[in-house]
C-alpha cells in the first residue's frame, strides 16, 4: 500500500520491537493508523505467544546479580530457543530484571506455583482453614477466602506471580510474555538460588 512508509514502519518497530514485515503487514490492515497497528500487533503476538510456550527452550544465560555492596547475590538462569536472541541485549536486560526481582523478594522460593511443595500448601491452606472458620462465615465463603488467600501467598512465593519491580501493574509473567512476543522465541525462566551473606 502506497500510503505505508518506511518511516511509519520503522516508528512502529522502535514502539514494539516487531518485525520488520509484521509491522508493515498490520499497519497495511489499520490503513495507517499507528495506534490500531499497535494493538494488532499486540493482540497477535498475545496469540503467538501462546503457541510459542510448548517450545523447547535449550539456549539461555546463566545471570549473576549482585545487590547491597556483595551482601545478596543472585544466579538465574533464563532460557530462550537459539543463541541468537540469548546474545541480544534487550534478554540480557530481562534476565537482570528478573535476578534483581529475585534480589528484591527473599520469601520467593520457585519459579511458578507447579513447583511448590506439596505439604507446604497443604499446610498453609490448613492454617488459613482455621483462622476462616472462626470467622462464623459459611462453608461456601470460607472456601472463598481460603482460595483468596492462597492466591496472595503464591504472588509471594512464586516468582511468574509476583507483581513486577519496575511495573506493579503487571506481574513477572506479562513481562515474559511481552518478551516471547518481540523475540518470537519461547522464553523461560528454568531456576534461580539466592544468596544472602549470613544467611542459610
Amino acid at each position: 500500500m502506497a500510503g505505508i512508509s518506511a518511516a511509519d514502519v520503522k516508528e512502529l518497530r522502535d514502539k514494539t520491537g516487531v518485525a520488520m514485515m509484521d509491522c508493515k503487514k498490520a499497519l497495511t490492515e489499520a490503513n495507517g493508523d499507528l495506534a490500531a497497528a499497535v494493538k494488532i500487533l499486540r493482540e497477535r503476538g498475545a496469540a503467538k505467544a501462546e503457541k510459542r510456550s510448548g517450545r523447547e527452550t535449550a539456549e539461555g544465560v546463566i545471570h549473576s546479580y549482585i545487590h547491597g555492596n556483595g551482601r545478596i547475590g543472585v544466579l538465574l538462569e533464563l532460557n530462550c530457543e537459539t543463541d541468537f536472541v540469548a546474545r541480544n541485549e534487550n534478554f540480557v536486560a530481562l534476565a537482570n530484571d528478573l535476578a534483581m526481582q529475585v534480589a528484591a523478594n527473599p520469601q520467593i522460593h520457585a519459579v511458578k506455583r507447579e513447583e511448590l511443595d506439596e505439604a507446604f500448601l497443604q499446610s498453609e491452606k490448613e492454617i488459613l482453614m482455621k483462622q476462616s472458620e472462626s470467622s462464623g462465615k459459611p462453608a461456601a465463603i470460607i472456601e472463598k477466602m481460603v482460595e483468596g488467600r492462597m492466591k496472595k501467598i503464591y504472588e509471594e512465593v512464586c516468582l511468574l506471580e509476583q507483581p513486577f519491580i519496575k511495573d506493579d501493574k503487571k506481574k513477572v509473567s506479562d513481562i515474559i510474555t511481552e518478551a516471547i512476543q518481540t523475540t518470537g522465541e519461547n522464553i523461560s525462566v528454568r531456576r534461580f538460588a539466592r544468596f544472602q551473606l549470613g544467611g542459610e
